[in-house]
C-alpha cells in the first residue's frame, strides 16, 4: 500500500495549489479528483485575476489587498496565461456617485504595490475607444488595471508542476472510504472503471470545493462548525461586439456588477450572475432568464444589443463561499478560512477563496501541514514560475515575436495560440518541427495530433472534453461531429500513451 505524507481531496485551484506548494518542500504528495481537474468551479470563473473592486464596498480591505498582491505575483509566474488588462466602468447619474468611485479607485491603486500595472483615471468615452461600442448617453467614465487568466489552465500548471517536483495527480479517482487513526489516514480510492486502490497518508487536505462540507460529513465522517455557501455564477460567450482591447464593468440598477471582456480573439465573455444554488453542484447548468438577465443588463450599455439566441457558448459554476451569514448572494465575502481537526491524524478543511488568492492560501495551508507533518522547507512559490511562464521580462510579446521568426514555416496564428497556451513549453511540443506537415494529421480545425498526444502525455487530457474546453477553448464554434472525430481519436491513441 502506497503511502504519502499529505493526501490532498479536490482538483480545483486549490488542491492544485496545495499539492504544488507541498510537493516543492519535499513532501510525498498524492492528489485525487473525481473528474478532470478544473472540472468544476475553477473552470467557470469569469476569466480575471483581480482585487475585487467591488468588495471594497463591502470593506473586505484586507481581502482586496492580499489579492492585489497576488496579481502581481501570477502576473510575474505565468506571463503566457495572465496578462494585464485595462477596465472601462461608464457612469452616469443613476449609479453610485462619481466621488464614490474615485475614492474607491484610488483605494484600489495604493493598496498593495503596483510594479506592471497602471493607475486609474477617468476618460472621456466621446474621444476613449472603448466608447465607440456604448450607446452615446454615456459620455464620461473611469479605467483601471486588473488581469485576465485562462482559469482552467492555471489549475493545469500547478498540477503539472506538483508532477514534475514527484506529487502523484490521480484524475477520475474519488475517495470512497476513509478511516483515522493516530498516526495516519487509511484510504480507499475508486477509478472511473470501478478499480479500487488502498492508500496511505499522515495528513489529509479536504480541498473539494463545493463539496468540503459533504466530504467531511460523508466519507471523513466530522463535524465542522463551519460551512459553505453555494453561489452559482453564469456567462455567456457572444460573437465579439467591439474590437479594441479594453474590457468593460457594467453598473446595473440592482447595485450587480457583470463584465464584458474581450475573450478568445473573435468573442466576448459577459458574467457573472450570483443566485443561491442548493442542487448538486456537477448538475449547475445557466437557465434562460439568467441569460435574458445578462443580455438585458449588457443592453443597457452596448450599441448593438445582444440577443439570447446569439449565444455561441454559456457555462455555470457554483462558488462554494465561506458561509458569513450575508443576506444577498452577492454580498457573501470571497475570503477563506481553514480548519485544523487534530483530533487524531489531521485533517485541514478549505472553505471558499477565490483564484486570485489559491497560492497565498496555499502557503497558509502548508503552515499548518509544517507544523503537523514536522516540515521546515521554507515558502518558495512566490518566485517560482509555473510551467512555460520562465519568460525573459516576463513578456510574453518579445516571446512571440522571437517564435514567429523561429517557425516561420509554421501559421502565425498557430504560433501566437501556442505561446499564449505553452509559453516556453511550446518548445517540447514543437520539437523537431518545421512545418505543419510535421505536426501530424489536423484532426480538428486548429488541433493537430503533436498537441492532442503533449496535451495527453504531460496535462493529464483524457477527453475531447477535457482538451476543446479546459485546456484549450478550441471547442468554439465546433461541429458536433467534429467533437466526435477528436473522441474516437483520442480512443485509438490512449493505450499507446499509458492510459
Amino acid at each position: 500500500m502506497a503511502a504519502y505524507d499529505l493526501f490532498v481531496v479536490g482538483g480545483g485551484i486549490n488542491g492544485a495549489g496545495i499539492a504544488r506548494d507541498a510537493a516543492g518542500r519535499g513532501l510525498s504528495v498524492m492528489l485525487c479528483e473525481q473528474d478532470d481537474l478544473a472540472s468544476h468551479t475553477s473552470s467557470a470563473s469569469t476569466k480575471l485575476i483581480h482585487g475585487g473592486l467591488r468588495y471594497l464596498e463591502y470593506r473586505e480591505f484586507g481581502l482586496v489587498r492580499k489579492a492585489l498582491q497576488e496579481r502581481e505575483v501570477l502576473l510575474r509566474a505565468a506571463p503566457h496565461i495572465i496578462g494585464p488588462m485595462r477596465f472601462v466602468m461608464p457612469h452616469d447619474e443613476g449609479q453610485r456617485p462619481a466621488w464614490m468611485i474615485r475614492a474607491g479607485l484610488f483605494l484600489y491603486d495604493h493598496l498593495a504595490v503596483r510594479e506592471r500595472l497602471p493607475g486609474s483615471c477617468g476618460v472621456d468615452l466621446r474621444r476613449h475607444p472603448a466608447g465607440h461600442a456604448l450607446q452615446p448617453a454615456f459620455v464620461r467614465g473611469f479605467e483601471y488595471s486588473d488581469a485576465w487568466v485562462q482559469d482552467a489552465r492555471l489549475v493545469v500548471l500547478n498540477a503539472m508542476d506538483a508532477h514534475e517536483r514527484g506529487a502523484r495527480i490521480a484524475t477520475r479517482t474519488s475517495l470512497v472510504a476513509a478511516r483515522r487513526d493516530d498516526e495516519a489516514w487509511s484510504l480507499t480510492l475508486q477509478n472511473q472503471n470501478g478499480g479500487r486502490e488502498a492508500v496511505s497518508a499522515r495528513m489529509l487536505v479536504n480541498a473539494a470545493g463545493p463539496w468540503v462540507s459533504s466530504l467531511l460529513h460523508g466519507v471523513l465522517r466530522v463535524g465542522s462548525a463551519k460551512a459553505v455557501r453555494l453561489v452559482k455564477g453564469s456567462h455567456i460567450v457572444v460573437r465579439r461586439r467591439f474590437e479594441h482591447p479594453y474590457a468593460y464593468i457594467f453598473q446595473n440598477p440592482d447595485r450587480r456588477i457583470i463584465f464584458a471582456i474581450p475573450f478568445e480573439r473573435d468573442y466576448s465573455l459577459i458574467g457573472t450572475t450570483d443566485l443561491d444554488y442548493r442542487g448538486d453542484p456537477a448538475k449547475v447548468a445557466i437557465e434562460p432568464d439568467e441569460v435574458s438577465y445578462l443580455c438585458r443588463m449588457a443592453n443597457r450599455y452596448f450599441l448593438e444589443p445582444i440577443r439570447p439566441d446569439e449565444v455561441a457558448w454559456q457555462f455555470s459554476g457554483v462558488r462554494p463561499l465561506l458561509d458569513d451569514d450575508a443576506g444577498e448572494a452577492a454580498s457573501v465575502t470571497r475570503d477563506y478560512a481553514l480548519e485544523l481537526d487534530t483530533a487524531r491524524a489531521p485533517l485541514l478543511s478549505v472553505f471558499g477563496g477565490k483564484l486570485t488568492t489559491y497560492r497565498k492560501l496555499a502557503e497558509e495551508v502548508m503552515e499548518s501541514v509544517a507544523s503537523q507533518l514536522g516540515n521546515s522547507a521554507p515558502p518558495w512559490t512566490a518566485d517560482a514560475p509555473l510551467p512555460g511562464g520562465d519568460l525573459p521580462g516576463a513578456d510574453i510579446d518579445a516571446f512571440m515575436q522571437c517564435q514567429l521568426q523561429r517557425w516561420p514555416r509554421l501559421p502565425s496564428a498557430l504560433i501566437e495560440r501556442y505561446a499564449r497556451t505553452y509559453g516556453s513549453r511550446m518548445e517540447a511540443l514543437l520539437d523537431g518541427v518545421a512545418d505543419t506537415a510535421d505536426l501530424g494529421d489536423e484532426i480538428i480545425p486548429g488541433l493537430f495530433e503533436s498537441e492532442a498526444r503533449y496535451l495527453m502525455r504531460e496535462e493529464f487530457a483524457r477527453t475531447a472534453e477535457d482538451i476543446l474546453w479546459r485546456r484549450t477553448k478550441l471547442g468554439l464554434g465546433l461541429a458536433d461531429e467534429e467533437v466526435g472525430a477528436l473522441q474516437r481519436w483520442i480512443e485509438r491513441h490512449r493505450a499507446g500513451l499509458g492510459d
